[in-house]
């Protein structure tokens, strides 16, 4: 029997998913696992495709172990957009009306 890709499931979708092909699962990092719902699993052993014995525990962790590290802020932050149009050099300050005079 193949394991199935459970990593991106909710925790539901997960324990269902593995019902459905003689699997048991298991969760490390959660010890109230049955009551896990809307969770969504980063990981798991044995990964995808892995051929095992049907009835076989498959264990998976929602949350990233140390050094893993996680999503993180995906928006750019600095720096900021450049901004547009065009721009004149300014004189010295005092020559504020010299433009004008031209």
């Amino acid at each position: 029997m193949r394991v199935p890709r459970l990593v991106g499931l909710m925790a539901v979708d997960a324990r269902e998913t593995a019902r459905a092909r003689g699997l048991s699962l298991a969760a490390p990092d959660r010890p109230d696992f049955h009551r896990t719902v809307v969770d969504y699993v980063v990981r798991q052993y044995p990964r995808p495709g892995a051929e095992v014995p049907a009835e076989s525990m498959v264990y998976v962790w929602f949350d990233f172990a140390e050094g893993e590290g996680g999503g993180g802020v995906r928006e750019p932050r600095v720096p900021g957009p450049p901004t547009g149009g065009l721009q004149r050099e300014l004189g010295e300050p005092g020559d504020a009306f010299e433009m004008i005079g031209r």
